[in-house]
């Protein structure tokens, strides 16, 4: 089951997942449906499961503990109700989002342990970057010292649902974004901390060094389960 516009790279290290990369700029409401539609054709055992590696243009997502009090959007960029987890986020060129749509009940029917495997991945795919991420009690997402600020900023942000034990939506890491749209929403709900980006640490690398990174580590964080498992 394809993807729409997007192109299909294998698998890493081997099935599954399949892995998928958006060729450009991806409309979020495709990104919904496709996902929504993918993961109906997983747990029906017709379709592999799969990450999705997409880039969207400038927009604001909300979670289902948004508040409207923490929209501000002075650029009039669109906005949509998500239905993961969290509450307000930004999406746009620059930040690699990963949808990732798991079948738990082949790998474990434990939502936390889910969530503590994209921690994991996401810190070791950016450790080959040469950023070291950590996790905070309290603060869902990847964080990393802000020296500008004297203290931590988001590098990446972790947002999930999971309908019938199969996983959607997934997460995003700030490789070369524009910072400054972030002024439409307070992140998250945090306004003590900032946000930053691989380009802001002064690491040089691009959407699809992040991606390598990202299938060289994955199985590390999810192990491949045995085929009719």
């Amino acid at each position: 089951m394809d993807l729409p516009q997007s192109t299909l790279l294998g698998t890493a290290p081997g099935p599954p997942p399949e892995w998928w990369a958006a060729d450009g700029l991806l409309d979020y409401a495709t990104a919904l449906s496709a996902m929504q539609s993918r993961i109906g054709a997983i747990r029906a055992g017709g379709a592999s499961e799969a990450v999705w590696l997409v880039e969207h243009p400038p927009l604001f997502t909300a979670g289902t503990s948004a508040r409207e009090a923490d929209l501000f959007n002075p650029m009039g960029f669109a906005t949509h109700q998500a239905g993961r987890g969290g509450q307000w986020t930004y999406h746009g060129p620059g930040q690699r989002v990963g949808y990732v749509m798991l079948d738990l009940k082949r790998r474990g029917e434990d939502v936390r342990a889910f969530v503590h495997g994209l921690e994991a991945w996401l810190i070791g795919a950016l450790e080959r970057l040469g950023v070291r991420a950590e996790t905070r009690e309290g603060r869902v997402g990847l964080w990393v010292p802000d020296r500008r600020r004297g203290t931590e900023a988001k590098i990446g942000a972790i947002g999930v649902r999971v309908t019938r034990w199969v996983t959607w939506h997934g997460f995003s890491v700030n490789v070369h974004p524009e910072l400054a749209h972030y002024a439409g929403i307070v992140p998250c709900g945090i306004s003590q901390h900032g946000v930053t980006s691989l380009e802001a640490l002064g690491i040089t690398a691009s959407l699809a060094d992040l991606d390598a990174a990202l299938m060289a580590t994955f199985e590390a964080a999810f192990p491949r389960y045995s085929v009719g498992a």
